[in-house]
């Protein structure tokens, strides 16, 4: 079963670098002869004075440079914002924003970001590099009554308290001065390129980064609905709460809004190339596979009993025969204690007891190379794990209640470590029985 456990962690990485975004940019990206050109669409640059890139997200500073390659000898000056530590390069303003919580640099570069679409003409060119982790990297609050640190409780309220990401950003980006298709209403009337790398549902793409360029299908109406039913609006720092009381939250602009016309989006890479890229990986150890995107957004527990089901029943129909489940996507999983983890290590640490004794193996890990507050992205278990856990005085259920999932399999040196990708598809999980 070490063995096994070790196969996964191998699979894992091997697909994560199939994932290479330098690579995906250039084959998806190409400027030929002054043309730049993706998918079925091509401008011509020279009908542009001036190019301006915004690139926002845990992949900003890698795609900027990659785009600045491709367009060179044109220049593409602007400003990129990630969580990253930020490197010199003399075409473009950097900042290093906050995540999951935004910090004074979040608030600086979107104010920059604005300054910067200020007063465009139909002769300017705005490209948009978008990628996870854009909603708190770069952000600036709808109204000076909500201060920094106002911004942040409202940021931290949204991260623990079991939303999905489509719920969260629907309530980011009615409070946020740059988000919701705000930034592309700025930009207005110059052209508008958006290329994104998506860590959400792929039927929510103005989803990503909170849509700061893309119109917002989602109303006033729903980000009210949606705290109540989260039951979260007495939670909300004081100023946010205010908004709610007097029903005075700001709408984003729409579908059909005069700052879309002519504007372009190209999804780069999304959930869907990970669990290609990892399908690949399995098929090359001639596994029986199935894929079982189904889970989505599914609370973590009713995912992992759902899949070991299957996994169980597709190993009682191929006996003998070495079989995986292949899935991904985000789970539900609320934070309620102190410890450090996330959501992929506590899906293993779940899968824990139910897999003890078994011939099964799990892995679960972000493809951004962090899982929630931990420096770990995920994490590997087989029915092994609990017998070794008990040996050193572990209680995978004490581990739980404390949110402290990393520190369970750190300790047994489980927890898969990568560091970050500047990259985000989600999340990918693979459960292997024989």
């Amino acid at each position: 079963m070490i063995l096994m456990k070790e196969t996964l962690r191998q699979l894992f990485l091997a697909a994560l670098e199939d994932l290479s975004l330098r690579r995906v940019m250039n084959a998806k990206i190409k400027c030929r002869e002054g043309v730049l050109c993706w998918g079925e669409e091509q401008i011509e640059l020279e009908r542009y004075k001036k190019i301006v890139t915004i690139a926002i997200g845990k992949a900003a500073f890698q795609m900027a440079e990659v785009f600045a390659e491709t367009v060179r000898p044109r220049t593409a000056a602007g400003l990129a914002v990630s969580s990253l530590s930020p490197p010199h390069h003399p075409d473009f303003e950097t900042y290093q924003g906050g995540h999951p919580y935004p910090n004074l640099e979040s608030v600086q570069a979107a104010e920059r970001a604005l300054e910067t679409l200020s007063d465009l003409e139909p002769h300017h060119l705005v490209v948009y590099l978008l990628s996870g982790g854009g909603s708190a990297i770069c952000e600036k609050p709808i109204s000076d009554e909500i201060s920094i640190d106002h911004l942040r409780e409202f940021y931290r309220v949204l991260v623990t308290c079991g939303a999905n990401i489509v719920q969260m950003n629907v309530l980011r980006k009615h409070f946020s001065a740059i988000k919701g298709g705000r930034l592309a209403e700025r930009a207005f009337p110059a052209r508008q390129v958006s290329f994104y790398v998506s860590d959400v549902p792929p039927e929510q793409p103005s989803t990503v980064a909170s849509g700061p360029t893309m119109p917002d299908e989602s109303t006033v109406g729903d980000t009210i609905e949606i705290a109540e039913k989260l039951g979260i609006v007495e939670s909300l720092p004081a100023s946010i709460r205010g908004f709610f009381r007097d029903r005075r939250i700001p709408e984003t602009p729409k579908p059909g809004h005069e700052a879309f016309h002519g504007n372009s989006w190209f999804c780069l890479l999304d959930n869907h190339d990970g669990l290609n890229r990892l399908e690949h990986q399995v098929r090359s150890e001639g596994w029986v596979l199935e894929t079982d995107i189904s889970v989505d957004d599914w609370p973590l527990e009713r995912a992992v009993d759902h899949l070991l089901a299957r996994l169980r029943e597709l190993r009682s129909n191929n006996p003998g025969r070495t079989v995986a489940l292949l899935t991904g996507g985000e789970l539900s999983c609320p934070v309620i204690g102190d410890g450090q983890g996330g959501r992929n290590q506590a899906f293993v640490l779940d899968c824990v007891e139910k897999i003890a004794g078994d011939t099964i193996a799990v892995v679960s890990a972000g493809t951004d190379g962090v899982d929630g507050n931990s420096p770990a992205t995920g994490a590997v278990a087989d029915g092994s794990t609990l017998e070794r856990a008990q040996l050193s005085s572990l209680d995978p259920g004490d581990f739980a209640r404390r949110s402290d999932s990393y520190h369970f399999f750190e300790r047994l040196q489980d927890d898969l470590t990568t560091g970050p990708t500047g990259n985000n598809v989600r999340d990918l999980r693979l459960l292997v029985a024989w």
